[in-house]
């Protein structure tokens, strides 16, 4: 697959030939859905927690006999039949993570990153970095691509300079070649890759098994 080469003022600088195998494969909808499924329950923490009623504080002292009152049948004050006593089958602490299979995740990315491509919403410019660090330089090479979009800036390296000038841009995301996020790839609007992020990722994936 042939893509054009962008200068950060956009235009039209040479192509480039990214790999088939990773930009312009058959889309599996099925393993994105699983990887980005995968991303959102690692990040969830489980720290939501109820009190049973062998926790809630509270009398140990039957409130009213068994029978005879009209009432429902409790044994103390922290029955959960009573406001403020305790849960039934409420939320505990718990670990919501868990693994898949890193041929589905890598085929994942493949799929994302061709369907991007195959959309027209994945963009390459020539590497370029925010020497100021300051967000109006950032902001004024993303307009010329992106206009108030969710974008993701794909970039070879973890260049501090670039992310930090793109702190406070509230649709801005960047994600380096070797740790992509299924769920961030697939909802940008817009994905801006660098060109030597671009040939470090036809690298990287076309070099792993399916």
């Amino acid at each position: 697959m042939e893509k054009k080469v962008y200068s950060i003022d956009g235009k039209e600088l040479r192509t480039i030939v990214l790999d088939d195998s990773v930009f312009g494969r058959t889309v599996n909808e099925s393993v994105i859905y699983y990887a980005i499924t995968n991303e959102l329950a690692n990040k969830r923490v489980g720290t939501a927690c109820t009190k049973t009623r062998s926790e809630v504080h509270g009398s140990n002292a039957k409130p009213y006999k068994q029978k005879g009152t009209g009432h429902a049948r409790r044994g103390d004050k922290k029955s959960p039949i009573n406001r403020g006593g305790g849960t039934i089958f409420g939320p505990k602490p718990r670990d919501f993570s868990y693994s898949i299979p890193k041929k589905a995740k890598r085929l994942a990315m493949k799929s994302i990153l061709s369907l991007q491509a195959q959309s027209d919403r994945l963009t390459v410019v020539e590497d370029f970095t925010i020497e100021s660090g300051k967000t109006k330089d950032l902001v004024k090479i993303l307009n010329n691509f992106a206009k108030g979009e969710k974008t993701v800036v794909i970039l070879k390296d973890d260049d501090a300079k670039i992310k930090q000038a793109g702190r406070n841009v509230k649709e801005l995301s960047f994600l380096s070649c070797n740790r992509l996020r299924a769920h961030d790839l697939f909802y940008g609007r817009k994905v801006i890759v660098l060109e030597s992020a671009a040939k470090s990722l036809s690298e990287l994936y076309k070099t792993e098994a399916e």
